[in-house]
């Protein structure tokens, strides 16, 4: 029985217990936060494998130095993917697609300011550089508007203990059809459709985060978008990776990535999924 170690105790850890102990692999959960570590002894059981770095980085490094196993997406790889213009800037280089966007470094003048609104059309997406679940997303429709939201973040980032003081403004894409595909070790293996229920939409709601309320649905997706997740993994060399589509009538881009994706249930994936995801974890206990 291979023993891995998993950081967290969402839904992913419930649904992946049963189908890889049927696969020979046991689970454990491994604290790292909102606890008091002893950091002279070792607080942690063994394991052969991590699943993904801990989601706090500081702490994360400790149960990493302690543990001393590989891991599937390790701390580099995390760090990656949470920075979503390093992420565009490395797919665009790659050729490909990924909305128009700008990345401000604050604190940034107001002429700089200006210039990225007017290289982005309106309406923009303003969003900040390393959060997560649509955590402080807008949209500002004119100038005035962005300006404003563009105030808030420079008080915010003015404390000097704010690690990331980057955010993006990006363009908006109301009627896009958004998607989140799952690439296991080079191979998509299934994806969901996010839908925001109707009645969200009518009170105005526009993100399609399932955190904030949106329904993920399983759907099969077309080959050409297959391969566009696939080559974002590829290009990123991230082996387990959420990759977000959004799909309008004359194209398809990548939104965002997450190498810490939740896994949905079994339904929403293809066949194969578990023994796909097992394989991963064996092929990275082995490296």
């Amino acid at each position: 029985m291979l023993d891995l170690a998993v950081t967290t105790r969402s839904e992913t850890f419930e649904r992946m217990v049963d189908p890889l102990a049927a696969r020979g692999i046991a689970i454990g959960h491994v604290d790292t936060s909102e606890r008091a570590v002893p950091l002279t002894a070792d607080p942690f059981e063994e394991y052969d494998v991590g699943f993904v770095y801990p989601p706090r980085i500081m702490e994360g490094a400790v149960a990493d130095a302690m543990l001393d196993v590989p891991w599937v997406n390790d701390r580099e790889t995390i760090l990656r993917s949470r920075n979503k213009a390093d992420v565009l800037a490395r797919l665009g280089r790659a050729d490909v697609p990924v909305p128009e966007t700008v990345m401000v470094s604050n604190p940034a003048d107001e002429a700089a300011l200006v210039a990225a609104f007017e290289q982005v059309q309106s309406p923009v997406v303003v969003k900040p550089n390393s959060t997560t679940r649509g955590v402080g997303v807008t949209t500002a429709h004119d100038l005035d508007s962005f300006l404003g939201v563009a105030d808030y973040l420079d008080l915010v980032h003015d404390y000097r203990a704010t690690g990331d003081r980057s955010f993006l403004v990006q363009e908006y894409l109301p009627d896009a059809r958004d998607y989140r595909a799952m690439v296991v070790d080079g191979e998509c293996v299934g994806a969901v459709e996010r839908r925001l229920p109707t009645a969200a939409r009518e009170r105005g709601r526009w993100k399609h985060n399932v955190h904030r309320g949106a329904d993920a649905e399983g759907v099969e997706l077309p080959e050409e978008l297959r391969t566009l997740a696939e080559r974002t993994a590829a290009v990123l060399d991230v082996q387990y990776l959420g990759v977000d589509l959004l799909v309008t009538e004359d194209r398809a881009v990548v939104n965002e990535t997450n190498a810490r994706p939740t896994i949905d249930s079994a339904t929403k994936y293809e066949d194969g999924f578990w023994d796909d995801l097992a394989g991963l974890i064996r092929e990275t206990a082995d490296a």
